[in-house]
């Protein structure tokens, strides 16, 4: 929303000499210090006041709705809880929204008590020793933390990361570890309050890339990814090619894992939500768009128009290492936008 300006009836603002009336005042919504008019200054913070009131009564009625959803008795509307999951999930309901939106939990709440014994069990029983990668594992937990200061301050987190990727390691001995599980665990391990289930996510997320991603498939959609960028951004993909920048590596990471090594953790969270919400066709794979490892490819696309004049203003070096490590974004415009950019080219 626009504010109205302060009070413009002065023809040009006063000397310092003078006995002025305006003074400098911190906005309470962007910390700057903006000229206010000392003789009105109640109806602009008014305004600001009911917007944040406003706001606040919005994110209680979101709060509100998601906890009608998740808390039926019998059976859990799935569809509904999908539809609101696309738009962002309330941070304290996130964790068992994604437990019903991954399968880990059945939308038939008669077989809750039962499944969540059988995991928790299953879990226990797993060897969750890092071996012979603990090394690379705590250094990989390591990197991952330090873009996530609620995470670094938890003591318990990085011992669940190593613990859930060990885990998963020693009961697929045919995986061989790679750092990016590091990056997917910790959004899952953030929002999951138990351990057991935090891991049947893990698992759940890593399966399916891991089955839908091949060697030849990771190619074939890096591949549609630079003609659609083509398309879409000649401009900056003109740039980036004479800037020498390779953005075909940096694609290939965030089309594989979900953008979770380039985005923060927090805009990953936000992300996974309108992820987790789409409905999986793995028969269908990312021809249509319709599942989230497809959805990805268009996440991906927004996030280089959202930032285009930036990069444009930048050199190789630069660029580089902000793609490997985009700044927080506010994620609800760019997700919008990857919707607007799929119908677009889908249409064409």
């Amino acid at each position: 929303m626009a504010y109205p300006p302060p009070d413009q009836t002065q023809t040009s603002p006063p000397s310092s000499s003078s006995s002025s009336t305006f003074s400098s005042r911190s906005n309470p919504i962007s910390g700057v210090l903006t000229p206010v008019s000392t003789s009105r200054p109640k109806k602009l913070f008014l305004i600001r006041e009911a917007t944040l009131e406003q706001h606040r009564q919005e994110q209680l009625d979101t709060l509100e709705e998601f906890q009608d959803i998740l808390s039926a008795e019998v059976l859990l509307e799935i569809t509904k809880l999908r539809e609101y999951s696309r738009h962002g999930i309330p941070k304290s309901l996130r964790g068992e929204a994604w437990l019903f939106l991954l399968g880990v939990k059945d939308a038939d709440r008669s077989k809750e008590i039962s499944t969540q014994k059988r995991l928790q069990h299953e879990y226990e029983q797993m060897d969750k020793e890092p071996g012979e990668q603990a090394r690379r594992v705590r250094g990989d937990i390591s990197r991952c933390l330090r873009r996530c200061a609620q995470m670094r301050s938890s003591r318990n987190i990085p011992r669940l990361l190593e613990e859930i990727v060990s885990a998963y390691c020693n009961h697929n001995r045919q995986v061989e570890y790679y750092p990016a599980m590091v990056n997917i665990a910790a959004p899952i391990v953030f929002a999951v309050k138990q351990d057991w289930n935090a891991y049947a996510c893990f698992e759940r997320v890593v399966n399916l890339l891991d089955a839908y991603f091949s060697e030849e498939r990771i190619q074939e959609t890096t591949a549609r990814f630079m003609t659609m960028f083509h398309g879409l951004l000649p401009d900056l993909y003109s740039y980036f090619e004479e800037e020498e920048v390779n953005i075909r590596e940096w694609a290939a990471s965030a089309l594989r894992y979900l953008l979770s090594r380039e985005l923060t953790v927090e805009n990953t969270l936000r992300l996974w939500d309108t992820y987790f919400a789409q409905k999986e066709d793995r028969d269908k794979g990312d021809k249509e768009g319709g599942e989230w490892t497809g959805l990805n490819t268009y996440v991906c696309l927004a996030l280089l128009k959202r930032l285009k004049e930036e990069f444009e203003e930048w050199e190789q070096s630069e660029i580089f290492s902000t793609l490997m490590k985009l700044p927080a974004l506010d994620m609800d415009p760019i997700i919008n936008e990857a919707f607007n950019i799929q119908h677009e080219l889908l249409e064409h």
